[in-house]
């Protein structure tokens, strides 16, 4: 692993942000003109914001859609127009991918790398997930969750990686979430086969996305490519489309009229720290680390009353665990842009 990664303790540095501030306050005064980015999942929650605060700062953005005509319903609803990825209709984009689907993926990644001469990436958000869904296999039965949420996202940094390490100094950011307190990867078992539990298959997700990140930034270090895992915040978007109202509610993050928790942020503050990633200068020389409420996380401190819902918990951030799911990853995928540096 590079030294560079070495560098950066898992600890606060004082971002001047914090759990209230919103992706349009982090982004402020930020020239991202002639930067390109991709956000998966760009159409809903999150991602839509996400793309609205690096839209609103001069970026040229794809959405990869497994639905691009609705996505782009929904970008010009949202007053983004969105054109087909290689137009020159506007500064957001839309693209067919689907994470589940190996081929789409290298589909996509073959597109985007084919869309013009020394195609630069500068900002990579591997925004979309799916959460506690029912059992399904894809592929070589792969589990679904595992197989979207890190999977899908791994082969497709891999494949963009030469557009990656075009890029001036590109960000990849990973979506995490306190999910991964829920599970260690369960490399004895990664599909779940002795049998299934949705939030432990979330939380192996969760946990894989925020190891993805430690090892992809020692990888990419020295090409000037830093990662960062994020945990957005608890939101209420389309993400909980698989839970049921009652579980929710014995969950405690709504109330039985529908009134959602108040420690719940709205999708604009859930963006702010993706974005606070993919774009503070404050981060700059720096990476491979879990951030929360726009600033570097501090470990979780086991034990304490916050342990379950603050803090990044050792095992996602395990190096040695990172190194050995990369390799996983690249055996279960047939792909790694690192191989011949290994």
């Amino acid at each position: 692993m590079s030294e560079g990664n070495m560098l950066t303790p898992q600890r606060k540095i004082g971002s001047g942000f914090g759990r209230d501030s919103t992706a349009a306050e982090v982004i402020a005064g930020i020239d991202l003109t002639g930067k390109t980015a991709i956000v998966t999942g760009g159409y809903s929650g999150l991602g839509l914001e996400t793309v609205r605060a690096l839209a609103s700062a001069g970026a040229t953005v794809v959405v990869p859609a497994r639905r691009p005509e609705h996505a782009r319903e929904v970008l010009d609803a949202a007053g983004m127009t969105a054109g087909t990825a290689g137009t020159a209709a506007g500064d957001v984009s839309v693209a067919e991918l689907d994470l589940a689907d190996q081929a789409s993926v290298k589909e996509f990644a073959a597109g985007f790398l084919a869309s013009g001469p020394g195609t630069g990436l500068d900002i990579l958000i591997n925004n979309a997930a799916i959460m506690a869904s029912p059992e399904h296999r894809v592929g070589p039965g792969w589990e679904s969750q595992f197989a979207t949420n890190h999977l899908g996202h791994f082969a497709l940094t891999n494949l963009l990686w030469p557009a990656l390490s075009a890029g001036n100094g590109a960000r990849v950011v990973s979506l995490s979430s306190t999910g991964h307190k829920l599970s260690r990867i369960r490399f004895d078992d990664i599909n779940f086969d002795a049998g299934y539990d949705k939030w432990r298959a979330y939380g192996q997700a969760k946990t894989a996305n925020a190891l993805f990140a430690v090892e992809l930034d020692a990888l990419g270090n020295d090409s000037g490519v830093r990662a960062f895992a994020v945990h957005p915040g608890g939101i209420m978007t389309e993400l909980q489309r698989h839970l049921p109202r009652e579980e929710m509610i014995a969950s405690g993050w709504m109330d039985e009229h529908g009134n959602v928790d108040a420690r719940f942020k709205s999708p604009a503050q859930g963006a702010a720290t993706s974005v606070w990633a993919a774009t503070s200068p404050a981060l700059e020389g720096r990476g491979g680390v879990y951030c929360e409420d726009c600033d570097i996380a501090e470990p979780t401190m086991p034990g304490t009353p916050e342990a379950r819902i603050r803090g990044v918990d050792a095992h996602a951030v395990d190096r040695a665990d990172a190194a050995r799911l990369w390799t996983l990853s690249a055996e279960m995928t047939g792909l790694n842009a690192f191989a011949q540096g290994r």
